[in-house]
């Protein structure tokens, strides 16, 4: 009982923490004189940190048994990987930051990252992952380069420079896709064998009494 307390508190802090950056972002973005709202959706940041805070906030309720929780959390823990990897190895240091942004920037990119991963590492939630579930999450980037590229070509704006097709060409940002949905996929698997392993584990381990 005191660990799955524990467990909806660390969650409860995550989602806030989220949301918090998210909120932040969206008034830095407004007072920034250039800056569109309307496109912060095609960041995969703000994606990955809304799904983060509202798969929080069902653990936080107790709500984690269902089919399309299970493929949003999976969504949301490779994907809030991937926003923390891909942001250190190939866009931290491409902009100037302060204030605001700089805040938003440090709870998006490090902060949510490290409280959610963490958070399934040491308490999961478990036994919520299939191969059905890593196949269904695959969906998540596809919805979003369907999303961002097409907007791209209209509008002009690219989140990153990586899909930028304008600068690059469609090839290039092709092979870029390529390489990030099979570092997903990788990521995805990898999770779902981690929490199988951690599941054996924690179920050979005897409940002391509360």
């Amino acid at each position: 009982m005191r660990s799955e307390k524990l467990t909806r508190a660390w969650f409860a802090v995550t989602a806030v923490v989220a949301l918090t950056g998210l909120v932040t972002q969206v008034i830095a973005t407004a007072n920034d004189p250039g800056g569109r709202v309307a496109n912060l959706l095609c960041f995969f940041t703000i994606d990955s940190n809304l799904l983060v805070t509202a798969t929080s906030a069902l653990v936080a309720l107790g709500v984690t048994r269902r089919q399309l929780f299970a493929v949003l959390w999976l969504d949301a823990l490779v994907g809030i990987i991937v926003t923390g990897i891909v942001y250190q190895v190939a866009l931290a240091g491409l902009y100037e930051l302060h204030g605001l942004s700089l805040f938003s920037d440090t709870m998006l990119h490090k902060v949510t990252p490290i409280l959610f991963v963490l958070g399934w590492l040491v308490a999961g939630p478990r036994g919520v992952l299939t191969w059905r579930t890593v196949c269904w999450s695959l969906l998540y980037p596809l919805a979003w380069l369907a999303f961002t590229l097409p907007r791209g070509a209209v509008t002009g704006f690219y989140p990153y420079p990586f899909v930028d097709a304008a600068a690059l060409g469609y090839g290039r940002v092709t092979i870029n896709c390529v390489v990030i949905g099979l570092f997903f996929t990788v990521l995805a698997i990898g999770a779902l064998i981690l929490d199988r392993r951690l599941s054996k584990k924690s179920s050979t381990i005897p409940e002391t009494a509360s």
